[in-house]
């Protein structure tokens, strides 16, 4: 059972290397290198919990996971319910239990990512046709959809077949010409970057795990890099200033609600600070040697996990 051993060590590991990499300062420098890392140790601590569930419990037949997948197929096909390389040993019971909780996990997983995704396109398809009925375009804010609302808000509402960035009156009132352009940059810069797709299988996480403070906590973390990456690709057009100070003016009026599965400007007091922090007082970008140290490490513990799912021990 070492791969189950292994495999259970990697899933504690990715804990760890999460908290890590929540309070680590180096994501600022390089949000796009950490947001990759984020999605990869997800991925780590599905397969390998996944994985150490079904090394224990498939031991049986000494095939590794992926050929005591394939064994207890064939054995569920010949003996029924009852699995007899597994039911015989003297841990049958609890390896059993093992693998059904191994494809209970998987399923709630799978179950939350498809649920988030029909909920979001269900929601943004309704909030798509009241914008139509709602919102106007203004010659005078090329790129964006003005809705008739007081409060200020700024979000980009992404589409299969259509996006949109939407401001409110509210907006309008409270940014310069210059601050809104950088705001409207900012998302869409969201939108060509499909950032919701990211974001997407973290809301799952959240979905699937509706209690788990933890998981709420690091789906903030991966959001306020999203937005960090956003920042960047804007200040590319736009000077920071103009941003930095859009932020503070949102911040200080405070937004309007927005739809699900929207990305919109946040007047969350600590995540604009941090962003305007960045924004104001630039810092030094990870060197390319820095961000292949990162990846490899990513990729070589994706690799790890997959070699773990196929040994037969």
């Amino acid at each position: 059972m070492v791969s189950a051993a292994l495999l259970s060590a990697i899933a504690i590991s990715c804990f760890v290397a999460a908290a890590r990499l929540r309070r680590a300062s180096w994501p600022r420098r390089g949000p796009y290198v950490a947001v990759i890392v984020w999605q990869v140790l997800g991925l780590a601590w599905g397969f390998s919990t996944i994985g150490a569930l079904l090394a224990f419990g498939l031991a049986p037949y000494g095939r590794g996971v992926v050929g005591g997948l394939v064994a207890l197929v064939q054995d569920a096909g010949t003996h029924g319910l009852y699995l007899s390389e597994i039911a015989g040993t003297s841990f049958g019971a609890t390896q059993v239990g093992a693998v059904i909780l191994a494809f209970s996990l998987t399923l709630l997983l799978f179950s939350g990512l498809v649920a988030s995704f029909v909920q979001v396109l269900r929601v943004r398809r309704r909030h798509h046709d009241l914008l139509g009925l709602v919102a106007h375009d203004d010659p005078e804010v090329p790129g964006a959809r003005i809705l008739d609302h007081p409060a200020a808000a700024a979000y980009c509402l992404p589409g299969v077949l259509r996006s949109e960035v939407v401001i409110s009156a509210g907006a309008l009132e409270v940014l310069d010409r210059s601050e809104l352009a950088a705001v409207i940059a900012h998302e869409h810069a969201h939108l060509r970057q499909r950032h919701d797709l990211v974001l997407l299988p973290f809301s799952s996480l959240k979905r699937a795990f509706p209690h788990v403070r933890m998981v709420e906590t690091h789906y903030r973390a991966v959001a306020l890099l999203i937005e960090m990456c956003a920042d960047d690709q804007a200040r590319r057009e736009r000077s920071p200033k103009e941003l930095a100070m859009a932020l503070l003016r949102f911040g200080a009026s405070g937004t309007a609600h927005v739809p699900a599965g929207a990305l919109a400007v946040t007047s969350d007091e600590p995540e604009v600070l941090t962003r305007v922090s960045r924004l104001l007082n630039p810092v030094q970008q990870l060197s390319r040697r820095q961000t292949t140290a990162v990846l490899s490490a990513a990729v070589a513990l994706l690799g790890t996990i997959t070699v773990l799912w196929s040994l037969p021990v």
